[in-house]
């Protein structure tokens, strides 16, 4: 069974039920370029990513001989060689360079100045990159998503985070049609927008249903819709595929599952997590993120609400799993460049500072189930999600434009 466009997708149950059905055209990165940042004729492009070592791995192009490093050699491969193999002629654009810097380490964490390119010469990010590129493209391991979109805010640039490419991200979430997500992504925002609370029911194996509510205040939804055109400086996150807000207050409660799978209960009051309750588990990883909590309260501060909106297979890498259609995701941390108020110079320490999503999908979540998640707006109350599936009020939207 095949489509090219998400909304049939969606209004098909078969392949909403099972997205690994859709097919997806080839790869291609002339393609994806010309619709997330047309015009790009004339642009200056060149490729950016991180290494623990980046001295050590770029001298000679190292890391294309060592193991490991699938992410960066991903960015060799399918950027930086698809540049100088036809790309930059096809698209009249100039550059190509693939530099990198030091490995922040943690998601969304400011970039050191310092980088290398592939004659092992030591750069700077401020002085020699982003005055001088009109297109950025990193494709890195841990998410810059906010700290270059305050760079393109400062030197004028437009670019692209890429974190944590991988071969079925590149079969399928970067070779859609992104006019069409951009669409889809409109559409769902507009039956969300000015929303004065959401409330999600998590149900536990134990069958206990939990509650968090979110307060929205009415605000404007926004959108991750993969298109970044014209001469405004900004920064697409690809994939895209997501409406967003960055919540007012919350309280209640919902359930973590946590890197080594221990389950905690979070509880969350003013809209930040105060607590974590272990549900099952190692006691360990509760105490070590109540201590946390405890030493920087900041890192419990809810900067984000999400909702994805393409129909996508898994790829194991939430910056495309975040972006299905009947997933959400709460964050923790900086809001700054989703237009909130949490900024990295009120963390007490400096590696604490990132953006953290929380992300309920049924093969990342196993044994919490989205039961239901519902939307006040007004005197409106709708249903959106259901189990992981969107509820009729968004099919509905996508039916209006399919």
């Amino acid at each position: 069974m095949t489509t090219d466009s998400p909304s049939i997708a969606a209004l098909d149950p078969e392949i909403l039920s099972d997205p690994s059905q859709r097919e997806f055209a080839p790869f291609s990165l002339s393609r994806l370029l010309e619709t997330v940042f047309e015009p790009v004729r004339g642009c200056r492009v060149c490729v950016l990513t991180d290494f623990a070592d980046p001295a050590a791995m770029m001298t000679d192009w190292a890391f294309l001989k060592a193991p490991g490093h699938p992410v960066q050699k991903n960015a060799h491969r399918h950027f930086y060689e698809a540049l100088h193999n036809g790309v930059l002629d096809e698209l009249g654009m100039t550059g190509g360079e693939y530099y990198a810097y030091r490995q922040t380490g943690g998601s969304n964490l400011d970039l050191s100045d310092a980088c290398w390119d592939a004659a092992g010469n030591v750069l700077s990010l401020d002085r020699d990159i982003y005055p001088n590129y009109d297109l950025i493209l990193c494709i890195s391991t841990y998410s810059a998503t906010a700290p270059l979109t305050a760079k393109a805010k400062q030197f004028g640039f437009r670019g692209a985070t890429l974190h944590g490419v991988n071969d079925i991200i590149l079969r399928s979430g970067l070779s859609v049609d992104y006019n069409q997500v951009s669409a889809e992504a409109e559409a769902l925002r507009l039956a969300v927008t000015h929303a004065d609370e959401i409330e999600i029911d998590f149900a536990l194996e134990d069958n206990r249903v939990v509650t968090i509510h979110l307060d929205l205040g009415g605000q404007e939804a926004q959108k991750s819709h993969g298109l970044c055109r014209g001469e405004q400086p900004d920064v697409a996150n690809l994939p895209a595929g997501e409406v967003y807000f960055v919540p007012v207050n919350a309280h209640g409660e919902f359930p973590m599952r946590y890197e080594d799978g221990t389950m905690g209960l979070l509880k969350v009051r003013d809209r930040s997590i105060i607590h974590s309750t272990l549900i099952s588990g190692n006691p360990n990883t509760i105490a070590a993120h109540n201590a946390r909590l405890a030493d920087d309260p900041m890192t419990g501060t809810l900067g984000e609400l999400g909702f994805g909106t393409q129909v996508l297979p898994v790829s194991g890498a939430d910056i495309q799993d975040e972006k299905i259609l009947g997933t959400c995701h709460l964050a923790t941390g900086r809001d700054d460049h989703l237009g909130g108020d949490i900024a990295p110079d009120m963390f007490k320490r400096h590696e604490n500072s990132t953006h953290d999503d929380i992300l309920f999908a049924p093969h990342k979540t196993p044994g919490i189930e989205l039961r239901q998640v519902r939307m006040k707006r007004g005197n409106q109350r709708e249903i959106l999600i259901e189990r992981f599936l969107p509820a009729d009020y968004l099919l509905n939207a996508l039916r209006a434009i399919a």
